[in-house]
């Protein structure tokens, strides 16, 4: 295994919440791991043959503060919900197939019987519904609770998918439906009123959203997907990730299709439906495929009652990131949930998260 050597032109005295997550990655991480094969991916490339098996890849990920409890939700089945989905999407994006979690509880001395059991029922619940199970762990106890989980998964030989691998002229697919969980904050903020049963539809994809593992494995497979990230922190960060790790630009179209329910709520708060869908928070995939390949990419995806629909273009470089509204374009310097810097995730007040993830507070 290469290890890259350079000195990192960051001094030692600098604080990390001077420099944010992306320079982290790049001028502490990069410098020292940047030979190691795989880096800079959601999933690390395991040493081993490739064989007719397939790669192994791992991700570790941990469970901030689910948005659910500002909406006023206690029950900690969500938060382990959440935990399993945060890996599992990780999985999604290298199209792999889990083959388990590892997890890790720390828990407070209060935490009773019941909480734990209700934390419990939500990994196993999630992990089952892809198809997969908890393989082992730790439990220990602690002041606050803290939520860690590492999934294991394998892709097809040859068939693994990293953040590296598109080239200027490919389009760039969102594969899922963006909108719900910020939706639902809304719907909470009284910003809309809609029917009660499609507000517990919204609720519920908002509480239990799914990563898109069938469908990165079904990109992997046919050979479709030449790049692929989750989008964790917001559309923004994703599509400059890419475009990282690619040396490209990029140019993103304003009219991204919602499902009606989340655009309703649109309608009715007065926020535009490109403010919702470049949210984080519903586990979606960016996926980079060549243009003659777009159809084929939706088909496959419908095939599997997955959503899918062509978002904008990769460029060169010197173009830069920029959204096109049909007539125009313009710089997007868009909203991005960055570990390190002043929008990271911890929870806090609706209405001003509101107006943080948003980009403005709803009419």
């Amino acid at each position: 295994m290469s290890v890259v050597t350079e000195l990192s032109p960051v001094g030692d005295g600098v604080h990390l919440g001077e420099l944010g997550e992306h320079a982290i990655l790049e001028h502490i991480l990069r410098p020292r791991y940047g030979g190691v094969r795989g880096f800079g991916d959601d999933c690390a490339v395991l040493d081993a043959e490739e064989g007719l098996l397939g790669e192994l890849v791992a991700t570790t990920d941990s469970c901030p503060t689910p948005l659910v409890t500002s909406l006023g939700e206690t029950d900690p089945y969500h938060a382990g919900w959440l935990l399993a989905t945060i890996n599992l999407s990780d999985l999604a994006a290298a199209g792999a197939t889990p083959l388990g979690l590892v997890v890790n509880y720390t828990l407070p001395k209060t935490t009773t019987a019941g909480e734990f059991r209700r934390l419990l029922d939500g990994v196993d619940d999630c992990a089952k519904t892809h198809g997969t199970k908890v393989v082992g762990g730790d439990l220990r106890d602690g002041p606050v609770r803290q939520l860690t989980a590492t999934a294991i998964g394998r892709c097809v030989p040859g068939g693994r998918l990293g953040r590296a691998g598109a080239a200027a002229g490919d389009r760039l697919l969102l594969v899922g439906s963006p909108g719900y969980l910020w939706a639902y904050a809304l719907l909470v903020e009284e910003q809309a009123r809609l029917p009660e049963a499609i507000v517990a539809g919204i609720r519920e994809r908002a509480f239990r959203p799914m990563a898109q593992v069938a469908a990165g494995k079904a990109l992997a497979a046919a050979g479709l997907a030449r790049a692929a990230m989750d989008v964790s922190d917001g559309l923004f960060p994703t599509v400059r990730t890419l475009c990282g790790a690619n040396g490209l630009g990029a140019r993103i179209r304003t009219d991204i299709h919602l499902d009606d329910a989340p655009a309703e709520v649109c309608a009715q708060s007065g926020l535009g439906r490109f403010e919702l869908a470049q949210a984080w928070g519903d586990w979606t995939l960016v996926v980079a495929v060549r243009p003659e390949d777009v159809e084929l990419a939706k088909k496959v995806l419908t095939e599997e009652g997955v959503a899918a629909q062509e978002i904008g273009i990769l460029a060169a470089r010197e173009e830069g990131i920029s959204l096109d509204d049909g007539e125009t374009t313009e710089p997007w310097n868009g909203i991005a949930q960055e570990r390190f810097s002043p929008s990271s995730w911890h929870g806090g007040d609706l209405p001003k998260l509101i107006t943080e993830v948003l980009g403005r507070r709803a009419s």
